[in-house]
């Protein structure tokens, strides 16, 4: 990764900036050496503004988090069938993830050696349950199928989800985030759909 030297920056580039090495590295391998000069400033002039590398950590994955709990405050995730509300959800998740990608993609990786990993590990598993909740929601409506279990379909849905982060890189020559959204819609809803 090259220095950037920044005359002025923002809490919210360092934070950008920390993400990326944060990704790059691994959290655990990250120092503030590592950060101060990925971001081309000094050490103290991190200090001014975060405590330190947990605290810019859990702004990332709070971003993150806000993003996927935002959606089920959005109106439609309350108007509809549990079916109708779940593609949604689903749809609006694929959208947050190519959105706010770097962000999504640290969340993904945290694995709970610190206080703030395992505060965002019990925060994602609150929102998948919620969207497990709608599903299995939708398989008591009928609106999906009953032959696959729905603690099954809930993993194999975050799964494909997930997998996004892993090679989604919005570089304008691709697929764009419309695009991976309508394809996961399809592929989801085209296999868990009744014909009702």
């Amino acid at each position: 990764m090259s220095t950037v030297k920044r005359d002025t920056y923002t809490p919210e580039s360092l934070l950008s900036v920390a993400v990326q090495v944060f990704n790059e590295r691994g959290y655990d391998g990250t120092s503030m050496e590592h950060l101060s000069k990925a971001a081309g400033i000094s050490k103290s002039s991190i200090y001014h503004h975060v405590a330190g590398k947990e605290e810019l950590l859990r702004r990332a994955v709070s971003r993150a988090l806000d993003g996927l709990f935002g959606i089920l405050e959005e109106d439609h995730a309350h108007v509809g069938r549990a079916v109708e509300r779940l593609e949604y959800v689903v749809r609006r998740m694929v959208e947050v993830l190519t959105a706010e990608l770097p962000y999504v993609t640290l969340l993904l990786r945290v694995r709970g050696n610190t206080g703030t990993e395992r505060w965002a590990l019990e925060r994602r598993r609150e929102f998948d349950h919620q969207v497990a909740e709608l599903l299995k929601a939708a398989a008591a409506d009928g609106d999906v199928r009953g032959d696959v279990e729905v603690r099954l379909a809930t993993r194999l849905v975050f799964g494909m989800i997930n997998s996004i982060v892993e090679w989604y890189r919005p570089d304008g020559r691709g697929m764009g985030e419309r695009e991976v959204a309508d394809a996961v819609v399809q592929l989801v809803f085209s296999g868990l759909r009744t014909d009702r």
